[in-house]
């Protein structure tokens, strides 16, 4: 691989600058992308999905945990599978305490979902140390329903909201092939006793995905800053600093 070039200071100065200005006009678009998401229309879970649980079998709205927003991540773990997608497990190693604890200040849960049986997941949570909710769908229609798992035979085929024959043109038709577990994430939202699907993310539009700011971009509520007030030492360092949002 090669190096950049090596440049004297003002040099490097003005291509930094040039660059700067694609980086701002990209974060204006992300946010206006943020913007559009927030503003998307939502669709209302009517089917009481069941998930087993270590404590037992946990109702959809129990995932929740009081809060109003769910994030779930669509983990690749196939029931006849001993151990989860590699890929999936990297993303998982990431999920910390603290990542968890920011969205559930922001009144936003995560829990993980798979399809293989409970014990396997139990077993695979425990060898890997993690501690983050982890629930299984096997027996239920939740990952056919969200399209992460794919078999013909049980529902149309539809993958990053492509059908067979538009996943045909793209070289992708193997995914009408038996059956297949996929990547994503999807997002809740509660209102009341409603419980409502606002979005979901696959292929690699998971690669977009970071810290707590992140996920919180793909949420109907957002990051919910403007609803805070700031208060002490903070929020007059906060105020002295200079707009770099522009």
């Amino acid at each position: 691989m090669s190096l950049p070039r090596v440049v004297s200071r003002d040099e490097w100065l003005t291509e930094r600058k040039a660059l700067l200005a694609e980086e701002k006009a990209m974060t204006r678009a992300r946010d206006a992308l943020s913007t559009r998401r927030r503003e998307l229309p939502m669709v209302k879970i009517d089917k009481d999905y069941v998930f087993d649980t270590p404590s037992g079998p946990a109702h959809f709205e129990d995932m929740f945990d009081g809060r109003r927003q769910l994030i779930v991540q669509h983990f690749m773990f196939d029931p006849g599978w001993e151990e989860g997608c590699s890929s999936c497990t990297a993303a998982a190693d990431e999920l910390s305490s603290g990542l968890l604890a920011h969205l559930h200040a922001r009144d936003t849960n995560f829990v993980v979902v798979s399809r293989a049986p409970l014990d396997k997941i139990e077993r695979y949570k425990d060898s890997r140390g993690w501690t983050f909710p982890w629930y299984s769908s096997f027996g239920s229609d939740f990952n056919y329903d969200f399209n992460v798992t794919i078999d013909a035979s049980v529902v149309p085929v539809m993958w990053n909201y492509r059908t067979i024959d538009e996943l045909g043109q793209l070289d992708m038709g193997w995914l009408g092939e038996g059956s297949s577990e996929q990547p994503g994430y999807s997002m809740f939202l509660r209102d009341g006793d409603s419980l409502f699907h606002t979005y979901s993310v696959y292929a690699r539009g998971t690669e977009m995905l970071g810290g707590a700011y992140y996920f919180l971009d793909l949420t109907a509520l957002g990051r919910q800053e403007e609803w805070e007030e700031p208060k002490g030492r903070a929020a007059d360092v906060r105020a002295s600093l200079p707009d770099f949002s522009t």
